[in-house]
């Protein structure tokens, strides 16, 4: 067993239960919140969060992964609201989410600078506060590995190889971003058992996840809900994770939504408008019905939603 830390202290591994492993309370445009806060209601997002965790609870979820990080809007104080209010076993994360660019702060100093301010955010506590992230988090999309992103890879990494918290990424199938993040993580010395390449069902091309997955991670099929320009429909998504899953694959997979309570990527109700099925319960209420119905067994679904988040969070350090 480990112990990890959740927003309202640590839990053993054995306590996870079934999870969603990649689910946002909020996610902002953190500079535009700064400048313009009165286009923002805190306590509107607040309640819609409360909300969406009370439905998955309900329906048997006892833990939440939220890899809302830096360029998310990350609000620990918001998070931990939310976690005491639901009594909800919520983990967070730190890291820095871009596909391009750092600011000029971290531009202008070493990968390990920024290592460091990962690893007090796990043993110390983020954002001044004593709630300590669980795990790292970093993201590549379209625009490949660039410098900047390259940095907070490396970073992860060497904060992962620090602390001992698994390491969770955003990947661009279509740009093969995340069999690039594992050369990363490999020329760092990070076991690939220790990362979750996130969003990999964002293609139903099994001849590239089978690549990724031969490298050793687990991968996040972790986007029900999202269709174009995000990714598959569930129909292709399913059918990816029932492919995989007779070939043995389900000891590698997560299931999750990538849910977010409240965005302001779009304007207000348009991410409802686009997609009418993305909620935080949707995987638990549809989709693996379906699954069972394709032929996905317990013992998968058990796998997929319980025993991966402790096989990934295995050998954390509290």
């Amino acid at each position: 067993m480990a112990k990890i830390q959740t927003l309202t202290g640590a839990i053993d591994s054995s306590e996870l239960g079934i999870t969603l492993i990649h689910e946002h309370l909020r996610v902002r445009s953190e500079s535009v919140a700064v400048q313009f806060p009165h286009l923002y209601d805190d306590e509107r997002d607040f309640q819609k969060a409360v909300e969406q965790v009370l439905a998955v609870k309900e329906r048997g979820v006892k833990t939440i992964c939220d890899p809302t990080v830096m360029e998310l809007g990350r609000d620990i104080r918001f998070m931990e609201r939310v976690a005491h209010k639901t009594e909800m076993q919520i983990i967070a994360a730190t890291g820095i989410y871009s596909y391009h660019y750092i600011p000029p702060h971290f531009q202008n100093r070493d990968i390990d600078y920024m290592a460091d301010l990962f690893v007090r955010d796990i043993e110390a506590g983020i954002q001044n506060t004593s709630i300590r992230a669980g795990f790292l988090k970093c993201a590549t999309d379209a625009q490949g590995v660039t410098p900047d992103v390259e940095k907070v890879i490396r970073a992860a990494a060497r904060a992962h190889k620090q602390t001992g918290v698994p390491i969770m990424t955003h990947s661009h199938p279509a740009s093969g971003t995340g069999l690039k993040q594992l050369d990363l993580f490999e020329d760092e010395g990070v076991d690939p058992s220790r990362v979750l390449i996130g969003h990999c069902g964002d293609t139903d091309s099994l001849e590239y996840i089978l690549k990724v997955l031969e490298r050793g991670p687990f991968i996040g099929m972790d986007r029900y809900g999202l269709t174009y320009p995000f990714g598959c429909s569930a129909e292709r998504r399913n059918d990816t994770v029932v492919a995989l899953a007779k070939r043995g694959y389900a000891n590698k997979m997560f299931l999750s939504q990538d849910y977010c309570c409240t965005i302001d990527w779009f304007p207000p109700e348009a991410a409802q408008a686009m997609f009418p099925k993305w909620s935080m319960s949707y995987v638990i209420d549809e989709i693996l019905p379906e699954l069972r119905e394709a032929g996905v067994t317990s013992e998968q679904v058990q796998e997929m939603m319980v025993d991966n988040a402790q096989r990934w969070f295995e050998g954390s350090r509290d």
